[in-house]
């Protein structure tokens, strides 16, 4: 029985922790989101997130979505193309999300106008998308009913709509 006891203390101390999801985030507007920078390989980003995630079955690219809930809207998501991120993005109004400039999703769009000049605006189906360029990267503020619903960060080039 001690030894039991004592093998599952060992393989508690050396197993990692299980990687998953940030229940709470920042936006680093042109740099990162939740940790993870555009480019990051399929490892990385489920070294960061997990394999807790599902895949889109009707997206043109691989899209993966990391929700805090099992067939529950809110999380986030990353797009792959050739094998690295080229767009991370929460989904829905996950709480505890937050721009790096101290804006958090639920933010009167607003504030999102005053703490960034030039945006450029996009019609999305349903909301729409403010977009901030910088080099070869697009953050991108999704507002809805006037609100900060959801962020990301992509690749300049790719649908900002999601």
């Amino acid at each position: 029985m001690r030894r039991v006891l004592l093998l599952a203390a060992l393989l508690a101390v050396a197993a990692p922790a299980a990687a998953a999801p940030p229940t709470a985030g920042v936006l680093v507007p042109g740099t990162s989101l939740g940790g993870l920078r555009l480019g990051a390989t399929k490892v990385q980003v489920e070294r960061a997130w997990g394999r807790a995630y599902g895949r889109c079955t009707g997206c043109r690219h691989e899209t993966w979505y990391f929700n805090y809930f099992a067939f529950q809207p809110g999380g986030v998501g990353v797009e792959f193309r050739d094998g690295r991120a080229v767009a991370l993005f929460t989904i829905y109004q996950p709480p505890g999300w937050r721009v790096s400039k101290g804006l958090s999703l639920g933010a009167p769009v607003e504030r999102v106008r005053a703490r960034y000049r030039g945006l450029v605006r996009h019609e999305c189906q349903g909301y729409f998308a403010l977009t901030l360029a910088r080099a070869r990267t697009l953050t991108s503020f999704y507002v809805l009913d006037g609100r900060l619903w959801a962020f990301g960060l992509s690749r300049s080039g790719l649908d900002v709509c999601r």
